[in-house]
């Protein structure tokens, strides 16, 4: 590999949440970053930017626009329209804002769980109820329930949904078809869409996903697109992310929306990394899709040695996470392994009521790493 993805980078004492809120001594294996340094042409803009020496105010040039255009052209063959991008500052503000701005207080979002916790506190958060509409398993997998999404879609309290596409923990990566019918649902119950996208582009090698305003014309008339670089890139820190908004009408809401709440302006760095990544960047994320999905193999692997009805691995295509479900209270399993084994990863329950059987390992690590967590859980399992 060009790229090497073994390098093990200490992060304890550098203001690391995932590293800095766990332990001496502990692996922590939960929030979704990566222990890999960023693509060197990241590193490069960012030093170019620091040796100017001034970070005064900054505006948002034409050129950070042309890289999400370039990108998810020829990425994901999809077309985005100068027009329908907004900068915000995040994907999690960026949803906590439209959720104000779409609904009204004790109004209804639905959400398909097990999904992104997250989701749950921009709803709750904001006076809003959540309608967790349960993704089907049948203990190996996940497929969307039509007849219940359409039922939870019909009450006429809920006004928004929330996607997760790919899906987080899931790892499922949604066909153009599912994605269609979600849009067709969505409009016969008049329900405008919030598609959170942030983990699209770590995907396994020949795979791809399917952008949710891209799967029809309904589905991009009816939706809001949260798009960003920080996850596959690891510059969650750097704060940047993008809307997309087709519809011109619903636009301008989302457009008052990020204003109102002051998250529609960049920072010094953030124009300068996204440009980057999306422009330079790609062989650089195809290498570390290569060893994040070497790694879910040699987890999955690992974890078969572990009798079927005490540890099932769910088979994702995206996502760097591991939905594993352990057949107890996955909260009580988790604390009890960090407290017994120094391994820190998420208890399923935080994800919806259908995850508390279940943990999420983060797989973006090193090997050694990886190698040594694993040997953990089978110890403290």
């Amino acid at each position: 590999m060009k790229y090497d993805f073994d390098r093990i980078i200490a992060r304890r004492n550098t203001g690391s949440l995932k590293w800095d809120e766990s332990r001496e001594g502990e692996l922590p294996l939960w929030v979704a970053d990566m222990d890999f340094e960023t693509a060197p042409c990241v590193k490069e803009a960012l030093q170019k930017r620091v040796e100017h020496g001034i970070f005064g105010y900054s505006i948002i040039p034409p050129e950070w626009a042309d890289s999400y255009i370039y990108w998810w052209k020829k990425r994901h063959n999809f077309t985005i329209n100068r027009d329908s991008l907004i900068f915000s500052t995040g994907v999690v503000p960026a949803i906590s804002s439209c959720v104000r701005k779409l609904t009204s207080v004790a109004e209804k979002v639905l959400i398909q769980t097990p999904c992104y916790n997250i989701f749950f506190n921009s709803i709750v958060n904001n006076g809003r109820y959540v309608v967790e509409s349960p993704l089907d398993f049948d203990g190996k997998e996940y497929k969307i329930n039509f007849e219940r999404l359409e039922k939870d879609l019909s009450d006429p309290q809920v006004s928004l949904m929330i996607l997760c596409n790919p899906q987080n923990p899931t790892g499922n990566i949604w066909t153009k078809e599912e994605l269609a019918r979600i849009g067709d649902l969505c409009k016969k119950y008049g329900v405008t869409v919030i598609s959170d996208e942030i983990h699209c582009d770590i995907t396994e090698p020949g795979f791809n996903y399917t952008p949710f305003a891209g799967a029809s014309e309904t589905c991009a008339q009816i939706s809001v697109s949260c798009l960003a670089p920080t996850k596959c890139f690891n510059i969650a820190g750097i704060n940047s992310a993008a809307v997309v908004v087709p519809n011109p009408h619903l636009r301008h809401k989302v457009w008052r929306a990020l204003n109102t709440d002051e998250i529609a302006e960049p920072n010094a760095f953030a124009v300068a990394a996204t440009v980057a990544a999306f422009t330079q960047g790609e062989d650089w994320l195809n290498q570390l899709n290569e060893y994040l999905f070497e790694n879910r193999r040699y987890a999955e692997a690992i974890l078969s040695s572990i009798p079927e009805d005490k540890v099932t691995v769910v088979k994702g295509k995206a996502t760097y996470l591991l939905w594993v479900r352990v057949f107890k209270n996955g909260d009580k399993f988790a604390e009890e392994l960090r407290k017994k084994t120094g391994l820190f990863i998420n208890g399923g329950a935080e994800y919806g009521k259908t995850g508390e059987e279940f943990v999420r390992i983060n797989l973006a690590c090193p090997r050694k790493i990886l190698e040594e967590a694993l040997s953990r859980f089978k110890t403290g399992f």
